[in-house]
């Protein structure tokens, strides 16, 4: 039996108490999501999350930690093992158009994302940041790549 499993990256930003997050149609239905999205192929899995966050809300992202990797199965029987980061973000280009189905990056503290529960993607969202908040974060060479 063959499985299908996607490698994907997010990004955890805090700002001022608010964590930057994007808007997206998926299915018809517009939900809250880190930067986030899909490994291409000869890419690190830092480089797409630097290029993911880039793609989804026109800024520069500068990965410092990993937060963490979660599996999730979807109901359609795809496994996804996210990789998510934590960093800061530098540059902004506010001319540059996002990635297809993102409507807006926006900053949401945690209590509005709790708020809006009902809106998230999944259930990865609201507890990458709290493993953010709660103090979990690993030194990027953790990840070890062969040429």
């Amino acid at each position: 039996m063959s499985r299908d499993i996607h490698v994907t990256v997010a990004a955890i930003v805090r700002r001022d108490d608010c964590y930057l997050i994007v808007e997206e149609t998926v299915g018809g239905r517009l939900v809250l999501n880190q930067p986030a999205g899909h490994l291409e192929p000869r890419e690190t899995i830092i480089e797409a999350a630097v290029r993911e966050t880039l793609e989804e809300t026109a800024w520069d992202f500068v990965p410092q930690a990993l937060v963490g990797i979660y599996q999730y199965e979807s109901a359609e029987g795809i496994t996804y093992l996210r990789f998510a980061f934590a960093g800061e973000v530098t540059g902004h280009h506010p001319e540059r158009r996002l990635d297809r189905g993102i409507e807006r990056a926006l900053w949401l503290t945690r209590a509005q994302l709790v708020a809006r529960a009902a809106d998230h993607r999944g259930p990865q969202v609201l507890r990458a940041i709290d493993d953010y908040e709660s103090g979990c974060c690993y030194p990027l060479n953790t990840l070890v790549g062969w040429p």
